[in-house]
């Protein structure tokens, strides 16, 4: 009888909510950018217990040692660009992109110059942008189905984002490639800015669809240890997505709670439509297909030698 109590008891013990619940190590960033304020959001409405896991979050105070940290396993997951993850991918990292994120929406050009209209008007002139990033080779494969090459067309100046919004600040570049919530605070401190071009009216243009600036990659190790990690990653990121539309006062709360974000900045950002997080299961064929086509530009871009495999965008 004692031992059937025992073993009655363990059983109910390895069964347990908190013992069954799935682990999902989530990268994050110390600047106010997508990836904290989306997960911050998911941890603070509880969308990953309600979704039968605990988000475990690793801050990094860099994209060098964020991506890093999936590289190297340190995390399970992070929302990165889709060329981005095709680089490391090909490198021999072993990632799966699982869901979308945010739309090419809040990726723009702004600039101070009556002058400048359009991204047409930006030859001869000074354009800083990080060039680093996921987010200029996005906007230089649309400069190129326009016939316009940034490198030769425009003096470039190697800035990131924050850097970037300095340099037009100060005046010492005609325009600065900038994203969201950044551009937002930049036009609220001053009116005379404009936004001369959104990457993702770009994109409708040259791809005839929404085009993706941020997607989320899962490491193969997590999914074979969890087969189930996907699935329920993508549910609370789900979840995210309709809180930021339904409640982006709550949303706004948050961000300023959390990353510092002035008030108001976000919600507005969200309300102006720049700011626009739709996460969506990878797997579905219209958001593979899209990502599919975003490898394919870079690669004729001449950004990668080569597609990565097919395997890349994960499938149940």
């Amino acid at each position: 009888m004692g031992t059937a109590a025992t073993l009655m008891s363990s059983a109910l013990a390895t069964n347990s909510p908190a013992q069954a619940s799935t682990k999902i190590r989530v990268g994050s960033l110390t600047l106010p950018v997508f990836a904290p304020i989306i997960v911050n959001i998911m941890k603070a409405q509880k969308f990953d217990t309600k979704n039968g896991f605990e988000a475990e979050v690793q801050v990094y105070p860099s994209f060098s040692s964020y991506y890093a940290g999936l590289a190297t396993g340190e995390i399970d997951t992070l929302i990165g660009g889709p060329t981005y993850f095709q680089k490391l991918r090909l490198e021999g990292v072993p990632l799966q992109i699982v869901a979308t994120g945010a739309t090419l929406a809040d990726l723009v050009i702004i600039t101070k110059d009556p002058a400048i209209k359009s991204l047409a008007d930006l030859k001869g002139k000074q354009l800083a942008a990080d060039m680093g990033s996921g987010q200029f080779q996005i906007l230089s494969i649309y400069a190129k189905s326009k016939k316009m090459d940034l490198a030769k067309d425009t003096t470039l100046v190697n800035a990131n984002f924050a850097v970037a919004r300095a340099q037009l600040a100060a005046g010492r570049v005609d325009a600065a490639m900038i994203i969201e919530p950044i551009a937002t605070m930049m036009m609220k401190d001053d009116p005379s800015l404009k936004i001369i071009f959104n990457a993702n009216d770009g994109w409708k243009e040259i791809a005839g669809t929404t085009g993706w600036e941020l997607v989320y990659a899962m490491r193969e190790d997590t999914i074979k240890k969890a087969p189930d990690a996907p699935k329920k990653f993508v549910a609370a990121l789900a979840d995210v997505t309709k809180y930021l539309r339904s409640d982006p006062d709550g949303a706004d709360k948050i961000a300023v709670e959390t990353v510092k974000l002035p008030p108001g900045i976000l919600k507005e950002a969200v309300l102006a439509k720049r700011w626009d997080f739709d996460a969506k299961p990878a797997w579905d064929a219209t958001e593979r297909k899209s990502i599919w086509d975003t490898f394919e530009r870079a690669v004729a871009a001449g950004f990668h030698p080569k597609l990565p495999d097919e395997a890349i965008i994960y499938a149940p």
